[in-house]
């Protein structure tokens, strides 16, 4: 799940690891986000892990509430670390990635992650997690791009077709990966 709807989307505002600003969800995200938890109930979900941010903290909270869950935190679903973008407007990111953003996977943003760096610790939290708790429905409640990524490695898809194949995740919208 991603999380609800934030001040850093209506803006459009870089936010990642470390928080510049405070960005909450908005009042839409805790709806989206308590509607999003409404869906989930009947998914006999036993754990839920969340990204440390303030957005996907919140999120994990009401969804938490919600299933009668305590989320835990791990470091490895933040956003990518997009440097000095980071509390910039959005629009700066993407003119220094230039169209699709084909560079992403193997330039830094100054400072910060590619996408390859993205998909490693995802790829890597999905493994340890599937071997250390397995059988068991776990939610996961990250950001647009690290959501991305697992979904494209859950279904095969390779850097080259990433920007044909993938599928945006809009806020607190849950998709299940098998």
């Amino acid at each position: 799940m991603r999380h609800g709807q934030a001040i850093s989307n209506v803006k459009s505002i870089v936010s990642c690891w470390s928080e510049k600003f405070y960005n909450p969800i908005t009042k839409m995200g805790k709806k989206m986000a308590k509607e999003s938890a409404e869906s989930l109930k009947d998914k006999n979900i036993d754990m839920i892990f969340a990204s440390p941010l303030l957005r996907t903290k919140m999120t994990s909270e009401i969804v938490g509430k919600a299933l009668k869950l305590k989320p835990k935190f791990d470091m490895r679903l933040k956003e990518q670390n997009s440097g000095v973008f980071n509390g910039r407007p959005f629009p700066e990111l993407q003119e220094f990635f230039g169209e699709k953003g084909v560079r992403r996977f193997n330039v830094l943003p100054p400072k910060g992650e590619t996408y390859n760096d993205i998909k490693k610790r995802m790829v890597g939290f999905l493994r340890a997690i599937d071997k250390k708790y397995k059988n068991k429905t776990i939610l996961i409640i990250s950001h647009e791009l690290p959501l991305i990524f697992l979904d494209c490695a859950v279904k095969g898809i390779v850097n080259r077709d990433f920007y044909k194949k993938r599928e945006k995740i809009h806020t607190a919208e849950v998709r299940e990966l098998n």
